[in-house]
């Protein structure tokens, strides 16, 4: 059974999008649907085993990946080379869609340097490094789409502040590009997921993850997302049809931001409430199970 998308096929016939982070998560994702779209993928990440995964997956589902390349994403000159490797190899690219990151839960008061960098670099300093590098060498000249794969970090971010600094710095970042860029044919937009159900919960300590189960008591739609409906949000802003879109954030959340009740409202049981499944090699996190 292919990716069942809700955009017309061949939407990107012709195109080349490189995505870091399609080896897992939310960017395995992204990056079979683009791909399911007639888009050719460029993959990036640590996991060269992840990133065959997802290349193997693609290829027998009938896309096409153009490479799989692992790099150090936070060191300049480590991008400057992938990305002159990565057009010299396979020519122009059209999008990039930043999905590589990583954090840890930890409070501020027992949080080292070295883990505050870390983060930082990890979910800020490689989106701008990569995001710079695509620009600098290919879509200065010829414009083309970035879609940063964000946080809600706009109530703080208490118990992982190093993330939600980082966060929240990448929307800054995403705002500031899109209108240095924009003149150039260059749009950037920030896509900020809630709690997706995807594996990487599962990489979280067990003590937390009754909390995370209650999260839908939160949500006004009473749910957990999942990958699919955030890559819907990503191929929409990478298409021809987010043509005016640019310095954006897009929440896609189940509205968790604004609360599911309050003190004088209290939520009935989720009814009429449906998800939309269309990635067909989705996993679930054993911890929702």
């Amino acid at each position: 059974m292919p990716y069942h998308s809700g955009f017309r096929p061949g939407l990107f016939d012709g195109q080349t999008i490189f995505i870091p982070g399609g080896g897992g998560g939310l960017g395995r994702c992204i990056a079979h649907e683009l791909a399911s779209l007639g888009a050719r993928v460029i993959l990036a990440g640590r996991s060269m085993q992840k990133l065959e995964r997802s290349r193997d997956e693609i290829t027998a589902d009938g896309g096409t990946v153009l490479g799989c390349y692992t790099a150090e994403l936070r060191d300049e000159a480590a991008v400057v080379e992938l990305v002159q490797h990565i057009l010299l190899r396979h020519g122009l690219v059209d999008g990039l869609v930043n999905a590589a990151g990583g954090q840890f839960p930890a409070k501020l008061e027992d949080l080292s340097l070295n883990g505050w960098n870390a983060v930082l670099h990890n979910n800020l300093t490689s989106y701008f490094l990569v995001a710079r590098e695509i620009y600098r060498q290919c879509m200065r000249e010829r414009g083309g789409s970035i879609v940063n794969i964000g946080a809600d970090w706009v109530d703080g971010m208490p118990g992982m502040a190093h993330n939600g600094a980082a966060r929240a710095g990448l929307s800054n970042f995403t705002c500031s590009a899109a209108t240095e860029w924009g003149r150039n044919g260059v749009r950037v937009n920030c896509v900020i997921p809630g709690f997706i159900a995807t594996t990487g919960l599962d990489r979280y300590p067990e003590k937390d993850w009754d909390s995370i189960r209650r999260v839908n008591t939160l949500v006004p739609l009473g749910r957990h997302g999942n990958a699919a409906e955030i890559s819907a949000m990503v191929v929409f802003l990478m298409s021809e049809m987010a043509a005016y879109i640019t310095g954006a954030d897009f929440r896609v959340d189940g509205g968790i931001h604004n609360g599911a009740g309050s003190f004088v409202f209290v939520p009935g049981a989720p009814r009429n409430v449906r998800a939309f499944d269309g990635f067909h090699r989705d996993e679930r996190p054993k911890m929702l199970d």
